[in-house]
């Protein structure tokens, strides 16, 4: 017997996330939960933006974060696929200044799943962000880091490297990352509200972040215009739960959507898989603590917060630090997506404990 949502369950999880947006812990907020071919459920709360009343709707877009990141290095596999690059190819082959202070033995591989040794933003990122740098001069300084250690050695949650995978997706393919992931996902896979940057969605749909107070009073937040515009591979997409939706159950479907092949099923199941456990060098804390595939998370993982503690082995997701998450439970062909307008830093244990309430609605 396939697996169905119980609906007094959901109810369960529409009364958790609408109390949360009562009690003032969430601004706002949209969920949405699939299983199998059966229609998702989907719902809203709260406000659109934290200091207006207009309500949030169902459709209402949201900068994503780190959700960006499997988007990213999902084009790289694809080009992969396309026999247009290899996995364990040097990263400096496709882009010769990163070769250099110890960077010559870091994979693409090793971008794709935080073993590089990179560190995780530059030191300089928040000058950078406040005299409105472009996305060359970021990859001018990642370029000329030191690495924390060698290349496959340990693992260590990064940004630069995956600025860097960005931009080798450019330089291969001869178009932006943006365009890439417009033309070879977000059209194909009808993720209509979903982009790299802002450009041609619509503004009037696009929610408010609550800021963290590192970034009141500046002209570079995850509200401004510069932010919005930037485009970053590592953290600057803006989707729906509809959108991200339609990517899992691609994925859960061999890598085919409603007709659209996108990947082959071998390709998604490479993706998907442990990457980071076979790794020789790497600590076997390290191992049992972080587990990744290429460009995701996978459950069961003890540093991965958002999946909660019930996701069934095999499980994959990623979150964002501006209080998302999304993921796939294949053993029970169920997808969920939680998208709010709190940052991680206050709503982790929310995110969680939302992802026990939606897995508990599956019979």
């Amino acid at each position: 017997m396939s697996p169905t949502l119980d609906h007094q369950r959901i109810d369960r999880l529409y009364n958790f996330l609408e109390g949360t947006v009562q009690r003032g812990e969430v601004p706002g907020a949209a969920v949405q939960l699939s299983i199998g071919d059966k229609p998702s459920v989907s719902k809203a709360f709260g406000r659109f933006k934290p200091n207006l009343a207009t309500p949030m709707q169902q459709d209402s877009i949201f900068l994503v974060a780190s959700i960006t990141k499997p988007f990213t290095v999902a084009a790289a596999v694809l080009l992969a696929e396309r026999g247009q690059l290899l996995l364990d190819d040097p990263a400096y082959h496709y882009l010769p200044e990163f070769g250099n202070s110890g960077k010559e033995d870091i994979s693409l591989r090793h971008l794709m799943t935080h073993s590089s040794g990179l560190p995780d933003m530059l030191p300089e990122n928040q000058s950078l962000r406040e005299r409105h740098a472009p996305m060359s001069e970021f990859i001018e300084q990642i370029c000329q880091l030191k690495l924390d250690f060698p290349a496959g050695t340990g693992l260590q949650y990064q940004s630069t490297g995956l600025a860097i995978l960005g931009e080798i997706v450019q330089r291969v393919s001869g178009i932006s990352l943006q365009e890439f992931l417009r033309k070879e996902f977000f059209e194909p896979l009808g993720m209509k509200d979903t982009a790299l940057g802002i450009d041609g969605l619509p503004e009037d749909r696009v929610s408010n972040v609550k800021l963290p107070p590192e970034q009141e009073g500046v002209d570079w937040d995850w509200n401004s215009p510069y932010w919005r515009n930037f485009g970053a591979a590592w953290g600057g997409m803006f989707s729906t739960v509809e959108d991200l939706t339609r990517f899992l159950r691609m994925l859960l479907n061999g890598g085919e959507l409603q007709g659209k092949r996108i990947f082959s099923r071998s390709t998604v199941e490479t993706m998907i898989r442990d990457q980071t456990s076979p790794m020789p060098l790497v600590p076997n804390e390290q191992k049992v603590r972080i587990r990744g595939g290429l460009g995701w998370r996978l459950a069961p993982s003890s540093c991965w917060g958002f999946f909660g503690d019930f996701l069934s082995p095999g499980s994959f997701g990623h979150g964002g630090a501006t209080g998302t998450v999304f993921w796939a439970d294949p053993k029970r062909d169920m997808t969920f997506a939680l998208l709010t307008t709190q940052p991680s830093i206050w709503s982790e244990s929310l995110l969680c404990k939302a992802s026990n309430l939606a897995i508990a609605c599956v019979n």
